[in-house]
């Protein structure tokens, strides 16, 4: 049923990398391919969408959807330090038009997690040349495709290396507790709670297991046995660098197009408490929102990015109560935990309206994923009803596709993909995604 007028975004989203397949000069990529990998398997083809956004962006329009967020793929721009791939500015020019061709508007993100190789063997994320050497490529795609596009996020949850390092000594301090008790499996079940607190895929216990044997391999690959890759455990300063390196991007980009509208994209929970939380939750929610504020303040839209609510109580977090529906992603089933982030985003940040650039979930239970996009997206309407400025919903993802470190059993896609033929099967929830704008 509709509930957003005209003008309101309503599209899905996707990252390079997750879909395109075939991502060669990134990060990533060699991560996959190593001997002690923690990627339960690799991204090789992927789900093709590199040769078949036509038929993907097709589908999305067909079903009522107005608006795509997608990422463009830097390691493919620039393989090498300064040398840009022209044939690859063309494909992604080509995206482009095909979504101004199907009605649909296109969001740009200039970084969704993955790196060029090139970068990381430079430093990293932790490394000072980092900033312009982002600020260089985002200029560069701008002037090269400026013309075909509205709005840029710069990069994809910025704040994902502070939580992966919250999460990593979480993770370290119940496997010990585990051990200590000498409980069979605990260090698993230790692995599981963690996983689902972090809106990523990781393999958390195996990246443990592994790091010893892994950094021979990452000494050869990227010339330092500590990778910084971006969804890696973040300094304190590595988290402001991030920060920089936005505002940098976005200095080059006005420059270039001073009328694109810049924003960045965080992974935020709706932060809850029981008593004896309050500390906990307001600290909680200063780490992974609030100390941002002063460097997003003058941007032109916050991308915000919600799954679950987080609950706490005096000693830290809590698992979700016994009983709670929980995703594969090992996520509470919680729709309303978005409703509740906007509201709080728009008291801290009420000068700049907000693009919901990723919410949803990961089920093969596809009657679930249509009752959490109603659920999620009537909290949506009531907020714009409220006044608050909401410019577009984004559901993740617009097709089942590869979630990083746990491969391609997590399905979160509006399309499903038989890889043996890449061929897709709209699901229910794309037309009832469509129904809300349509």
């Amino acid at each position: 049923m509709k509930k957003f007028n005209e003008g309101f975004l309503v599209g899905a989203a996707t990252a390079a990398h997750q879909v395109e397949g075939n991502n060669i000069h990134s990060d990533y990529w060699a991560q996959e391919h190593m001997e002690h990998t923690s990627f339960a398997e690799p991204s090789n083809d992927a789900v093709d969408h590199y040769n078949r956004y036509e038929e993907d962006i097709r589908a999305m329009a067909e079903a009522g959807l107005n608006a795509y967020r997608f990422s463009i793929e830097w390691a493919r721009i620039e393989p090498e330090q300064g040398r840009y791939d022209e044939n690859e500015i063309e494909h992604y020019r080509k995206v482009l038009r095909c979504c101004r061709k199907n009605g649909i508007e296109p969001i740009v993100t200039m970084m969704h997690f993955t790196s060029p190789k090139w970068l990381i063997a430079a430093g990293g994320w932790e490394a000072e040349s980092t900033v312009g050497y982002f600020a260089d490529y985002c200029r560069y795609v701008v002037q090269k495709l400026g013309d075909e596009m509205n709005y840029v996020c710069t990069i994809n949850e910025a704040n994902m290396g502070l939580q992966i390092a919250a999460i990593s000594a979480r993770y370290m301090a119940r496997a010990k507790a585990a051990a200590a008790k000498a409980a069979s499996g605990g260090a698993d079940e230790a692995g599981k709670n963690v996983e689902g607190s972090v809106q990523v895929g990781l393999n958390m216990q195996g990246m443990m297991e592994r790091m010893k044997k892994q950094a021979a391999e990452h000494m050869e690959i990227f010339g330092t046995p500590q990778p910084q890759v971006f969804v890696g455990a973040r300094t304190p300063e590595g988290d402001l660098l991030v920060m920089r390196a936005h505002q940098a991007a976005k200095k080059a980009m006005k420059e270039v197009k001073p009328s694109l509208k810049i924003g960045l994209s965080l992974s935020l929970h709706d932060i809850q408490c029981v008593e004896g939380g309050e500390a906990e939750a307001q600290k909680e929610w200063e780490e992974e929102f609030a100390h941002y504020l002063p460097y997003i303040s003058d941007d032109d839209f916050f991308g915000l990015q919600n799954y679950t609510r987080s609950v706490y109580g005096s000693e830290g977090i809590l698992p979700a109560e016994e009983g709670a529906e929980l995703t594969q992603m090992e996520y509470e089933y919680y729709p309303q935990a978005l409703e509740h982030v906007i509201r709080r985003v728009h008291e801290e940040l009420p000068q700049v309206p907000i693009m919901v650039t990723e919410n949803g979930i990961a089920t093969s239970d596809d009657s679930r994923r249509v009752a959490f996009i109603e659920q999620a997206t009537d909290g949506v309407a009531r907020c714009l009803n409220d006044g608050i400025p909401v410019l577009g919903y984004m559901y993740w993802s617009l097709l089942d596709n590869f979630e990083w470190q746990k491969g391609f059993s997590m399905t979160f896609g509006l399309i499903a993909v038989d890889r043996s033929t890449q061929k897709r099967s709209a699901k229910p929830s794309l037309a009832a995604l469509g129904a809300t704008v349509k």
